[in-house]
């Protein structure tokens, strides 16, 4: 009897492009400048990017351009949870307090705010024209390419 093994590695497909966005705008009007500026439809999906183990959920918007065969999604990198700390004062009674923890989907760029993950199956995505017009925006800070190679938890971006 013959023995198949699977590597994780033949499941990966990396046929995406990253763009990182420094954006201190909120979620919701990101994608409204997105989709003026950049002639998308993202729309918020029902559900979040949920991770159990990291007690963490991720804001994401989609658009599948399926003239184009392309889908566009924006996703958030950081989520901010308050969680209870206990606080010990030197007195008979512990206090606890809320403590605001951050925690971020691809913790390798935790100054990134945004993600742009692009899935293209025909590669006619222009990422230099994208970064131009993502650049004209006011409210972005900067963007510029990510290599999802070099993403050692690139395994956060499959949805």
């Amino acid at each position: 009897m013959a023995l198949h093994k699977l590597q994780v590695d033949d499941f990966y497909d990396d046929s995406y492009k990253l763009i990182a966005i420094h954006c201190r705008v909120e979620d919701y009007r990101l994608a409204y400048l997105l989709n003026k500026h950049l002639e998308l439809k993202l729309e918020r999906k029902d559900a979040d990017i949920d991770f159990k183990y990291l007690e963490s959920s991720y804001s994401i918007f989609e658009w599948d351009n399926e003239t184009e065969y392309v889908m566009w999604n924006l996703i958030s990198n950081v989520c901010k949870k308050e969680e209870d700390s206990l606080h010990s004062s030197g007195t008979l009674f512990n206090e606890t307090e809320k403590v605001l923890k951050t925690f971020h989907l691809i913790p390798e760029y935790k100054k990134v705010d945004y993600f742009i993950k692009i899935s293209d199956e025909i590669q006619n995505v222009d990422e230099n024209l994208i970064l131009n017009k993502l650049k004209a925006i006011p409210q972005i800070i900067t963007s510029y390419t990510v290599d999802p190679l070099q993403i050692r938890s690139k395994d956060h971006l499959i949805f």
